[in-house]
């Protein structure tokens, strides 16, 4: 290849300044896998660029990642073609450390990243093996620990911190190696949206303050806008490369390529705005809203709170009940604080907050997995205490964050089956409760296949298909959405609105705002181990400095619909209640 400058992805000849990242022609496949994860990439970065990298779930975006500091092919076994180069020089040149300095890569899997005994030596292994003076270590560990919100940690084992502060963490030990190029793979899965936006503010003032270069894969469209090209990938092939606002208003590109389209940008797009006059921001929605003089039709307005009204009429008994709860983890550390809450039969309900707020905490009380260090839980009218982890397990089933950390069978079957036969069912009882819990969640089909086989969002619905056999009152789903694509997320979440409308009492615990604004019948915030917000969906999410507070701040469409008074949940319903001319 030589010296000679690249051309652009247009074919265009690239300027005289050599990019920092240069690919041409790149084609990976991994070890013992047909299809290739990249084909015939081509890529130009150059310094100080903010380049956002979209696509659904196996679009090669991970695997572009680690192309960069030479993880593909060094470490990761396959067959390359064509060249990465990195300032200047070929990655198959060198060995994967020699480029750590030049790109800092933090993984979609960031707790394999994390291994010291605190979260200080963590963030120090990096420098001390480029042999950076110790004075300099401590400038750097203290000053990424602060960018990150993670001051006054630095003692705490990783293993005891939050997803989040784990994620976090991950973040700031890559930051204090302070590399040239900062390649973030989903940076936010786990972070409650304040935490979201601080990242990426993070990121964004490095990039100006060091010209440092920024290259991040990211599922939420909402946080790309201050991003200045979007790459985006498909079955391992670039199928746009263009300026992120002119991507983002292209709400087709993005629906065919499953990306989730800005809010506000689909609710102009529904009006039949042109795409070139579209607005992407809630401030800008509400401008031109009133410049092209639509108007909220208060009757339609009415509708939506009547079957906010009638839906929570049909609910039925309580099912968890919880008064003055107060729990602290061993060593003193309190999680929970003075906590009331009931839900009833039938509800659909979202619990959310930071990181650390006690969100989890409180539903693993439901389920016994934890129990009251004061106050008390009743499930069914009875004591948790005195029921139990093993009679709670069969009448609120909990689905965790992550299915690996639930799946361990070798074939779906047997998995979906484990917990009947464990109750001693019978064979045919056995059978027809696995064969009813894969058609709930569209597995049928899959019993012989292995789990570990499956990809993340079908073996999330394996998870939630091993608890439905066990027939639960209650459902509990941790973040059901993370590491999804749009599509992805989309499915889950019509899966669990079935569910719900079958029957069951839904419980979910997220950070995704969208999904509690589009889905959850009722919220509740939590911060600081206490309730800060509870009630209907659109009463929560109007109350947006609240939510800010408590590092939370509502979906785009939302936002805009409360500046507009009238608290629309999503692009659908807004639609619905927006008088135009001739309608």
């Amino acid at each position: 290849m030589g010296d000679r400058p690249f051309e652009s992805h247009e074919g265009a000849p690239a300027l005289a300044a050599r990019p920092v990242v240069e690919i041409r022609d790149l084609t990976y496949s991994y070890r013992g896998r047909r299809e290739p994860a990249l084909r015939g990439v081509n890529l130009e970065i150059r310094e100080g660029e903010f380049v956002v990298i979209m696509g659904p779930s196996g679009a090669g975006k991970s695997t572009l990642c680690a192309a960069l500091n030479g993880l593909v092919p060094h470490f990761f076994r396959g067959r390359m073609q064509g060249e990465v180069r990195i300032r200047g020089r070929s990655t198959g040149e060198g060995r994967v450390g020699e480029f750590a300095r030049e790109v800092g890569l933090v993984f979609q899997d960031f707790e394999a990243q994390l291994f010291s005994t605190n979260v200080a030596l963590e963030v120090a292994f990096g420098p001390e093996n480029f042999r950076v003076d110790r004075e300099e270590i401590l400038r750097r560990t203290e000053e990424a620990l602060a960018r990150v919100r993670l001051q006054g940690f630095e003692n705490r084992q990783p293993a005891t911190l939050s997803g989040g502060q784990k994620q976090r963490l991950a973040i700031a030990s890559v930051l204090a190696m302070e590399p040239h190029i900062l390649c973030l793979d989903e940076p936010t899965t786990d972070l409650d949206p304040i935490g979201k936006q601080e990242v990426l503010q993070i990121s964004a003032e490095l990039r100006r303050r060091r010209d440092m270069t920024l290259i991040v894969v990211e599922h939420e469209t909402e946080e790309t806008l201050e991003a200045d090209r979007i790459v985006i990938l498909r079955d391992g092939e670039v199928v746009c490369d263009r300026p992120a606002r002119e991507v983002l208003r292209d709400v087709e590109l993005l629906e065919e390529n499953r990306v989730m389209p800005l809010q506000v940008a689909r609710f102009f797009h529904g009006l039949g705005v042109r795409k070139e006059e579209l607005p992407l921001t809630p401030r800008e929605g509400v401008n031109q809203f009133r410049e092209r003089g639509f108007r909220v039709d208060e009757r339609c307005y009415e509708e939506l709170l009547r079957r906010d009204e009638e839906r929570e009429k049909s609910y039925g008994e309580p099912l968890i009940e919880v008064e003055e709860l107060a729990f602290s983890y061993p060593g003193g550390v309190a999680a929970l604080e003075d906590v009331n809450l009931t839900v009833r039969r039938g509800e659909f309900l979202a619990v959310v907050g930071q990181n650390g707020s006690g969100k989890t905490t409180l539903v693993k009380h439901f389920n016994g997995l934890l129990m009251p260090t004061r106050g008390s839980v009743r499930v069914g009218g009875e004591e948790t205490r005195e029921q139990g982890v093993r009679l709670l397990g069969r009448r609120i089933g909990y689905v965790f964050q992550n299915p690996d950390h639930q799946i361990f069978s070798d074939t779906v079957f047997d998995e979906v089956a484990f917990g009947p036969k464990l109750r001693g069912l019978g064979e045919g009882e056995v059978k027809e409760r696995v064969t009813e819990a894969l058609a709930a969640v569209g597995l049928e089909g899959y019993e012989e296949e292995d789990p570990f086989g499956l990809t993340k969002g079908e073996r999330q619905r394996v998870a939630v298909a091993s608890i439905l056999a066990g027939r639960p009152e209650v459902v509990i789903l941790d973040e059901p959405t993370t590491g999804l694509d749009y599509a992805e997320q989309r499915s889950m979440m019509e899966l669990v609105r079935r569910l719900n409308e079958s029957g069951s009492t839904i419980i979910v615990v997220t950070h995704t705002m969208w999904v509690v604004a589009e889905y959850a019948h009722r919220a509740v915030v939590m911060r600081d181990g206490r309730v800060a917000l509870s009630g209907s969906v659109r009463e929560v999410l109007s109350h947006e400095k609240e939510l800010v507070e408590a590092s939370l701040r509502p979906p785009h469409i939302v936002s805009m619909s409360n500046e507009l008074g009238h608290p629309a949940l999503s692009v659908e319903e807004m639609l619905y209640i927006t008088e135009r001319d001739g309608r």
